[in-house]
This record gives structure tokens, C-alpha cells and sequence, in this order.
């Protein structure tokens, strides 16, 4: 009998394909968040979940779950997840890294150019017919913004997502600034990157982009001391998890002038509504889409599959998060 895996949203069809091979599948197939209750009841007979950043796996799923063995987190972040009580359980925990690397990164640097150079509100300027109504094809003062190429960028978090970041600066000719737990000597090298500590990367660069993960230490590391920090001509940008950022400290430092704009893919609550942030035309808001591109969706996909079917043969899954959890049960069903 094959083993039962439950897949909280539909994920692309390639990385389906593959779990129909080795596993009976099941699928909430509504495009809205699952119901807790919903996931509660329908964890109480599955052997494997693959679930979403919006999905709070805790206790309480466990121990609605007693046949679970293997939780694969359609995500390189796992803060939704509680790691340790899984490890507790025996109950194996994956996720998605390296996959979707490029994408975010990509969009990172989408939204440092975007709010720099007022693509939103330009866009909406012609789109509106603003600009018609003007009657003027060109004018000095019109929509200025700021140089990106040769500027001074500071990423803070430089894992795979934040390297990247770096690498598509030195294309832009940027002087690189990084802030870490851990100075990383191989990549200095090679990116032609500094290491700072937070207050002087804030201090000292004209755009901050945030890819750390969510953690006791980095939660609201982004507060209102750390805004005043940064040059009144500074752009932020997260592309890291919302509650890195202080969202109320960063709608004053927005209103006031504290920093020139943002661009913010990722929301202390998703989904984001605030009408006093969206009310401001130096910031550019995506709907948490950095991974939001064919290629990266499907190659999480597929190491999703690949997770649940090397745990299936008895095999350490390639992207295991919680490598402890070997000593108290070995990789398999049954």
C-alpha cells in the first residue's frame, strides 16, 4: 500500500506527477488558505504533508496527525513550522532552497529599480491619463529619482539569496557592504564584498536589501532606531519575511522623510492591508512573489517530490532542515 501524503495548495503539476509514482495523493484544491480545522481534521490519516509559509504546523497538527512522519515545506523559510517538537516526534522536516535563489533575487533588485526610479507611479501616471491631461511630452523636474549603478548597497543576510543579490549588484558597479552572523572570507573575495556591522551598513549605504531569515534575533531587527540610521536618500528593501521590519516604524520613517521609499514584497500579516502604507508613493508593494516565476515554482515542486520519495526508500531527504531528528528515527514509513 502506498504511503498517503496531503498537499495543502495545489503546486505544479510536474512535482503531482512525480508523487502519484510513490504516493496516493491528496490536494486542497481551493485557491484559499486551507481552514485550520479543515487541516486538522484531514492530517488525521496521512503519512507525509507538503505545506505552504500560511500553514502553522505545531503540536496541535502532530498530534492530530499520529501516522505523520514527514513534514516538506513548499518554501526555503520554515518559521511556520515548530522545528523542535517535530524533532520531539521523529518527524522529518524539508524545505525548498537553492531553487528559488535566482527568482528572489531577481525581484529584489526589480524593486530596488522600481522604487529608485518611480516605475509605479510613472506607469500610473501614463496609465491614468495624467499625463495627456498634462499636455507635456517632457519636463526637467518630472519623476526624479535616484542612480543605482555605482552606489553603495548593504544586504543584510549573505546566504544564497543575499549573494545573489550581490552578484547582480556588481553588474550595476555598486560598492557591496554586507552584515552577517558569520563573515564569509570566500565570498568577500569573489564578490568584492564588506563585511559591517548593522548600524555602519545602514549608515553607510543608499540601498538596504533585507534576505535573512526569521529568527528570535532578526524579528523587528529593522526598528525605528535602525531607520533614523539611514541616509534620508536610502531605499529599503525586504525581500526577507515582514516581521524583520517594524511596519509602523517604517510607515513614519516613510511619512517623514527618514528615508527616501521601500519596496516590500513580504508583510508582518499576509494578506497585507493598510491603507496608510498604501496611501504613500514612495513605496512599491508586491504580493509576496519572489519565488514567483515558472522555473522556480517547478524546481520547488519537484524537490518537494524529491524530499518525500528519498524519505519514502529509506534515504536521508536532500534538503533536510532538522538533520538531528536521524538519531531518533531512521528515514522511512514503515
Amino acid at each position: 500500500m502506498k504511503p498517503k501524503v496531503f498537499i495543502t495548495r495545489e503546486i505544479p503539476e510536474n512535482g503531482i506527477r512525480l508523487l502519484e509514482k510513490e504516493f496516493e495523493v491528496e490536494i486542497w484544491e481551493e485557491e484559499s488558505e486551507i481552514p485550520r480545522d479543515v487541516l486538522l481534521e484531514r492530517v488525521k490519516d496521512v503519512d507525509a504533508l507538503v505545506t505552504m509559509l500560511s500553514e502553522k504546523i505545531d503540536r496541535e497538527v502532530f498530534e492530530n496527525a499520529p501516522r505523520l512522519r514527514i513534514v516538506a515545506n513548499y518554501a526555503v523559510g520554515y518559521d511556520n513550522i515548530d522545528v523542535e517538537e517535530a524533532t520531539k516526534r521523529g518527524i522529518y522536516v524539508t524545505n525548498t532552497p537553492d531553487v528559488l535563489t535566482d527568482a528572489t533575487a531577481d525581484l529584489a533588485f526589480a524593486l530596488l529599480l522600481a522604487t529608485a526610479r518611480h516605475l509605479v507611479k510613472g506607469d500610473k501616471f501614463v496609465r491614468t491619463g495624467e499625463w495627456k491631461r498634462k499636455g507635456v511630452a517632457w519636463h526637467p523636474k518630472w519623476f526624479l529619482g535616484y542612480d543605482v549603478y555605482g552606489k553603495t548597497i548593504g544586504i543584510v543576510g549573505f546566504g544564497r539569496i543575499g549573494q545573489a543579490v550581490a552578484r547582480r549588484a556588481k553588474g550595476f558597479g555598486m560598492r557591496i557592504l554586507y552584515y552577517s552572523r558569520t563573515r564569509k572570507p570566500e565570498v568577500e573575495k569573489e564578490l568584492n564584498a564588506e563585511f559591517k556591522p548593522l548600524e555602519e551598513l545602514l549608515r553607510e549605504s543608499d540601498f538596504v536589501v533585507l534576505a535573512v531569515p526569521l529568527t528570535k534575533e532578526t524579528m523587528y531587527m529593522i526598528n525605528e532606531e535602525r531607520l533614523k540610521l539611514m541616509k534620508p536618500t536610502a531605499i529599503l528593501v525586504n525581500v526577507a519575511r515582514g516581521k524583520v521590519v517594524d511596519t509602523r516604524a517604517l510607515i513614519k520613517a516613510l511619512k517623514e522623510g527618514w528615508i527616501a521609499g521601500a519596496g516590500l514584497d513580504v508583510y508582518e500579516e499576509e494578506p497585507y492591508y493598510n491603507e496608510e502604507l498604501f496611501s504613500l508613493e514612495n513605496v512599491v508593494l508586491t504580493p509576496h512573489i519572489g519565488s514567483a516565476t515558472f522555473g522556480a515554482r517547478e524546481g520547488m515542486a519537484e524537490l518537494v517530490a524529491r524530499n518525500l520519495i528519498a524519505f519514502k526508500r529509506g534515504e536521508v531527504p536532500p534538503t533536510l532542515v532538522n538533520r538531528e531528528v536521524i538519531k531518533i528515527r531512521k528515514p522511512g514509513f514503515f
